[in-house]
């Protein structure tokens, strides 16, 4: 394992250069016209600049390149984002023309994404059974829809949260100093450099996301973390998991999840479609309780931390 300032090292070159490079960005979107424009759904009332995922990406990539050593995890994880920002941007450049990039193009990218990670032997491999005291390898075939089904899904979640100043942003953080933790109990330094590297990127976006936000992360953004996140966990908590510890990457990313599963169940029950989107997500649904933006989202990070201190007893009991 490194040494703590390693580590700290890592977490302050990704804050830095983040947060150094967003004023740039932020003109140059300003600039481009690349800026998100208000609608009946979202809660902004005028346009704000959308390109702050690129300092996301620039940042982590960056610094896990340089701390973390560019081995076969970290290039199965920019070539996999690379197509998940690309999309990401893509789809931002749709919403500044007031016009929606349609679903299933964005999916199959995901899943593209998803793949590259699967080829670069980052993917689920199996289980250790407790009492059993030994590993259970899956099928490739299972091995292979399990990593996608985790990577596709999380990288949606994230970007479903996308909808408060500072939600998304700091959510990730929460989730990224979790599975810095875990891997640290783990003992897998490049994975707890990956995750100090994608929190200090989230944690410097901040500073310019909270409320009142004066640049957005978009789709890029949000899918970028999302899928950094899964990817981390994947190589991460859950290598070598046994059948409970299966539960660590699902607490450390539970507001997202809980989001999701609550937003899918209230669909169903009304029986909307699933993919279009609405104002029925936890944040909508405590704002409109009477919560102010900043209200909302103390609660969530709050929430997010319970969840995070609940991972790390479970990895804990677990070892």
């Amino acid at each position: 394992m490194h040494p703590v300032w390693y580590y700290l090292v890592s977490f302050l070159l990704s804050l830095g250069i983040v947060y150094a490079t967003v004023p740039f960005i932020r003109k140059f979107a300003v600039h481009l016209g690349f800026v998100d424009q208000p609608n009946g759904r979202k809660i902004h009332k005028e346009p704000i600049p959308l390109l702050g995922g690129l300092s996301i990406y620039c940042g982590f990539l960056v610094t896990a390149a340089w701390m973390g050593k560019a081995g076969s995890t970290f290039w199965g994880i920019a070539i996999g984002g690379f197509l998940i920002f690309s999309i990401g941007v893509l789809d931002d450049f749709y919403k500044t023309r007031g016009k929606d990039f349609k679903a299933l193009p964005k999916f199959l990218m995901q899943i593209a994404a998803a793949v590259v990670l699967v080829l670069y032997q980052i993917r689920i491999t199996g289980i250790s059974l407790p009492f059993q005291h030994r590993y259970d390898t899956f099928p490739l075939w299972v091995s292979v829809l399990a990593t996608v089904l985790w990577v596709v899904a999380i990288t949606n979640m994230m970007n479903f949260l996308d909808g408060v100043d500072g939600l998304a942003a700091g959510i990730a953080a929460i989730s990224a100093m979790t599975l810095f933790f875990v891997a640290l109990l783990k003992g897998q330094p490049v994975m707890a450099v990956f995750s100090i590297a994608l929190m200090g990127s989230a944690i410097g976006f901040l500073r310019h996301n909270f409320y009142p936000a004066r640049i957005f992360m978009g789709d890029a953004g949000a899918t970028f973390l999302g899928f950094v996140l899964a990817a981390i966990a994947v190589d991460g908590a859950f290598k070598s998991a046994t059948a409970v510890s299966l539960v660590v990457p699902v607490l450390a990313l539970g507001v997202p999840i809980m989001d999701t599963v609550w937003v899918l169940f209230r669909r169903v029950r009304e029986n909307r479609p699933l993919h279009i989107a609405d104002k029925g997500h936890t944040f909508h649904v405590l704002m409109k309780s009477g919560l102010s933006q900043i209200q909302t989202v103390t609660f969530l990070y709050l929430l997010g931390i319970c969840f995070s201190l609940a991972s790390i007893v479970v990895q804990l009991a677990t070892r």
